[in-house]
């Protein structure tokens, strides 16, 4: 007998053995079968999804959940567009505190609507006497008061208050680490999010580092919330190079640097599991610090590199040699030659052609780049939204030349370079849906067009957030299509992205998300 059997809806099984489908089985979490296959069988349940249209879940394949759920608990100044009325907000905030010393921390800052950066001076002003961090929109950068700065070393750069990369990790670590209790309730609020939005199973791209993490117990802090029942979907995560060790292995394992007992990717099981390695090689877009071969336009600099570029080498080699996969965050096309150049010495020093390294965000490759990520077996992990709400604010630093060469679509397809879909959430909407729409229409929410020439169809957009994001993440023999013997993980819809206008792609309503042949949100008994 079924557990559950799903009748009358339109099945996008994303097979191409077996494209659609009007009935699904499900036993013990489990696709089983379809159509006459399971039409005729006994289920506990059947479900009439009234027409409706079903997609594989979606895979975010680069997400931040600890982040995303902090975020949605803390003061924010985003879309705020003047000096003074941030200053108020935060002012707001200071008084809210009330604690003279303790630490405020504000997000949704963004020197891009107001002109400039904040400077120290002017926080100091509504500090009271707290210590306040306003983490950059980006997730790149902070701004700090002089209670923050004088905590840090003296020679510690920064731009009045402004600190970018390895300044702002300084920075954080001076308010670190969380409690496991509190990582546990804010990757539930965000995997919650996720769910709404039809995300099955994602990927937290780097716990444990300077930039991103929030504990050096992050992992398990996961696992905390995972029995507590608050991790309702599948979560792989990558773990930062920054917690990579010297080690004294056999000689005949050639492993220089090892996390702590040799673990790598792919310890774990269906719901939790360690996935790819994560490098970071330069910073973002937004705040000006992803590093290019060329200046940004209108200003005097290129961004920059995370490390020595022989530094940066050493590391992604000695990841390949541990045996991980290796997800390498290059944005800029400086960054981007960094970390083609060691993928290629790693691959040399020792072949495996079946390690599937990632390259996180591939934010602008030129032309001469695509030929060689094809070589190497490389996926992009994209951010189609980054483009959809920053698009022209992006173009407009990169110039009519580069601009077109921004998170691409076509390009990476027609070199056979696997293209994944994700959304580096909170940084911007994690929506599927509406990164879907994107990579169709190229379009930024202005209407103007960023790079129509990488446009791709609505099928190998939804084959990024599912197939292709399965692939990413070594799931394929459990994910991304709705496969007799895979995991009953599914998103029902209440259109058809295939045939609705691509403009209304992104509307489209989640009417449910199914993982483990359940329906999220319902008792599991």
């Amino acid at each position: 007998m079924l557990c559950t059997r799903l009748t009358n809806a339109r099945f996008l099984t994303m097979d191409p053995d077996h494209p659609v489908a009007h009935e699904l089985g499900i036993w013990r979490g489990r696709i089983v079968g379809l159509d006459e296959a399971v039409a005729a069988l006994p289920a506990r349940e059947v479900i009439d999804l009234q027409g409706a249209t079903v997609l594989p879940g979606f895979i975010d394949a680069h997400v931040h959940l600890p982040w995303t759920g902090f975020k949605q608990n803390t003061p924010s100044i985003a879309g705020l567009t003047r000096v003074e009325d941030v200053l108020d907000a935060v002012a707001r905030a200071v008084a809210r505190k009330g604690t003279p010393g303790a630490w405020v921390s504000i997000v949704g800052y963004d020197q891009r609507p107001l002109g400039r950066h904040l400077t120290a001076a002017e926080l100091d002003r509504v500090s009271d006497g707290h210590k306040l961090y306003l983490l950059h929109e980006s997730g790149h950068g902070c701004v700090v008061n002089t209670a923050v700065l004088d905590q840090l070393p003296a020679d510690l750069p920064h731009e009045n208050g402004f600190l970018a990369e390895a300044a702002m990790g300084a920075a954080r670590a001076l308010r670190l680490p969380y409690s496991q209790e509190e990582l546990a309730e804010a990757i539930g609020r965000a995997a919650r999010t996720c769910l709404a939005e039809g995300v099955t199973a994602c990927a937290e791209a780097g716990i444990g580092g300077v930039l991103f993490g929030h504990s050096p117990v992050e992992l398990g802090a996961y696992q905390l919330a995972r029995e507590k029942g608050l991790l309702p979907l599948r979560v792989q995560l990558m773990v930062s190079a920054d917690r990579l060790n010297p080690v004294t292995a056999h000689a005949a394992d050639g492993i220089p640097r090892a996390l702590d007992l040799g673990l790598r990717t792919g310890f774990g099981d269906d719901w939790l599991s360690i996935g790819a390695l994560k490098v970071f090689t330069d910073g973002g877009m937004m705040a000006r610090t992803a590093a290019l071969s060329a200046p940004y336009e209108g200003l005097d600099h290129a961004g920059q590199l995370q490390d020595d570029p022989d530094a940066l080498t050493r590391t992604i080699v000695d990841g390949h040699l541990a045996g991980w996969q290796l997800a390498v965050h290059a944005i800029g096309d400086r960054a981007a030659d960094v970390a083609l150049d060691a993928l290629e010495e790693a691959q040399r020093l020792r072949p495996r052609p079946g390690a599937r390294h990632r390259i996180e965000h591939a934010g602008l490759i030129r032309p001469d780049q695509l030929p060689r990520m094809a070589r190497l077996g490389l996926s992009a992990v994209v951010q189609p939204n980054f483009l959809r709400y920053f698009g022209d604010d992006y173009a407009a630093i990169m110039g009519a030349e580069r601009a077109p060469w921004m998170y691409r679509g076509r390009g990476f397809l027609d070199h056979g370079i696997t293209l994944v879909g994700s959304s580096d959430r909170p940084v911007t909407d994690g929506s599927p849906l509406r990164a879907v729409q994107f990579m169709v229409e190229r379009a930024a929410e202005s209407g103007s067009l960023i790079g129509p020439g990488e446009a791709i169809t609505v099928d190998e957009a939804l084959y990024a957030y599912t197939v292709a994001g399965a692939h990413a993440c070594h799931w394929e023999a459990d994910a991304g299509t709705l496969t007799p013997g895979k995991r009953a993980d599914l998103v029902v819809l209440g259109d058809d992205p295939r045939s609705v206008d691509v403009s209304r792609i992104g509307d489209i309503e989640v009417v449910a998300t199914y993982v483990d042949g359940r329906e999220s949100g319902k008792p599991t008994g």
